[in-house]
């Protein structure tokens, strides 16, 4: 450890809650140096969707670099990223009639925001982007101004500017959530965008996530997010939807928000798209939104990390039919019953989610802190994450097999009831 305590830049944070050495690593287990093995329901929060090493994924990349195949290619066209991008149309946008063309921005989530920000100004002529209470969207300037977490406002050292936060219309009432949450904070905004004396201009976008990971696993409305789209058509502005972290199969379904009625002119996506732990990050746009870009007016050295397009072409082929999806929902089904036991043993504790991505709203920081640790400890990868860290957040591998996902929610149920009992 030595070399960490030493040298590593004293920013690093995830090695100071998991405090080993990971040598290697299975779908859903990692093992330390020393031969102990964890169950994994932190998953590389979302990036690892397909789990730990999967066996197709690895076996589709070590082929390609044996034949020599491009690894990296700026926005070149190469046989992996047309590859890719047939699979991804066939398989998810044309079976949703969804016209969005592809654009491959670089290597991590928060340059898919930026993207979508600056094209949607471009779009509308406006500056102003309207996010949400608790929602996470990178730690790049224009991506951290919408971020509503002050922690990580903070450390950006100059005014982050253009970005209003309004209440997120949660879909059931969220402890700590004091901010009005609904359809009547939306309908106020309305009533100020369309009064010519209210002081208040339309904004160039509405960004949000339908489930907001970061946030505290806190789930939208349905009518809410209908209600915010209808806002957005009657506005002019464009409706920008962050999946990054609970898309491609999260929840579910491949989109967070497929069957909920919308029709979003941005959806930024990265994390579990190429599926290995490469990386790539991508925005599905609305044809009419990309024609206003100019030719490499918006570029980037990572857009052709031609490895992530081959484990990312493999990825979707977990789409083609409802097998998988039937799988993820069964599991989703089977995590959420266990941790109902929990709930009523622990009375106070709320359980937010949907498929399998859970949250556990346990109060305070504290005790979700003193879980994580326990849990650890008994061979559990698990997070915390929303208002003060009181949320532990549950998004272990889609692919995790059922055995590890037992055992897992055992652990958390008793050291979770332990924890409780001696508050």
């Amino acid at each position: 450890m030595s070399i960490f305590e030493q040298r590593e830049s004293n920013i690093r944070g995830y090695c100071r809650t998991y405090p080993v050495v990971f040598d290697s690593a299975s779908n859903a287990r990692q093992i330390d140096e020393d031969g102990k093995q964890y169950i994994d329901f932190f998953a590389g929060a979302g990036v690892l969707n397909f789990g730990h090493n999967n066996p197709k994924m690895k076996q589709a990349m070590i082929d390609y670099l044996q034949r020599d195949g491009v690894t990296h290619s700026l926005d070149m066209h190469t046989t992996a990223k047309r590859e890719f991008m047939q699979a991804f149309v066939d398989t998810v946008l044309a079976p949703r009639k969804m016209p969005h063309k592809l654009q491959f921005i670089g290597p991590t989530g928060t340059n898919a925001v930026e993207a979508a920000l600056k094209l949607a100004r471009r779009a509308t002529g406006r500056r102003e982007i309207v996010a949400f209470s608790k929602g996470f969207h990178g730690m790049t300037l224009g991506a951290l101004a919408c971020t509503a977490n002050q922690y990580f406002r903070g450390a950006a050292g100059v005014p982050l500017n253009h970005v209003s936060h309004q209440p997120y219309g949660c879909d059931e009432p969220c402890a700590g959530c004091t901010l009005g949450c609904g359809l009547d904070s939306l309908a106020a905004l309305r009533a100020n965008y369309l009064d010519g004396s209210s002081g208040r201009t339309p904004p160039a976008a509405f960004l949000v996530e339908v489930i907001q990971a970061e946030g505290g696993v806190n789930v939208a409305d349905h009518a809410w997010l209908q209600a915010l789209q209808a806002l957005a058509k009657e506005v002019g502005a464009l409706l920008i939807v962050d999946d990054i972290q609970v898309g491609c199969g999260r929840t579910g379904s491949y989109f967070s928000f497929d069957d909920m009625g919308l029709d979003p002119d941005i959806i930024c996506l990265a994390k579990g798209l190429g599926g290995m732990g490469t990386p790539i990050a991508m925005n599905l746009i609305k044809p009419e939104f990309d024609k206003l870009w100019s030719p490499g007016e918006h570029t980037g050295t990572f857009r052709g990390q031609n490895l992530s397009f081959v484990a990312g072409r493999e990825a979707l082929r977990y789409f083609e039919d409802e097998h998988f999806m039937n799988q993820v929902r069964a599991k989703a089904k089977e995590m959420r019953t266990a941790l109902s036991g929990l709930i009523t043993h622990c009375q106070g504790i709320q359980l937010r989610g949907r498929g399998m991505i859970l949250g556990l709203d346990v109060g305070s920081g504290e005790r979700a802190k003193a879980i994580v640790d326990q849990c650890f400890r008994a061979g559990l990868l698990v997070s915390a994450c929303g208002s003060g860290g009181r949320v532990v957040k549950l998004i272990p591998p889609l692919t995790i097999d059922n055995d590890d996902l037992q055992q897992g929610l055992n652990i958390l149920s008793e050291v979770t009831s332990n924890v409780w009992e001696a508050a």
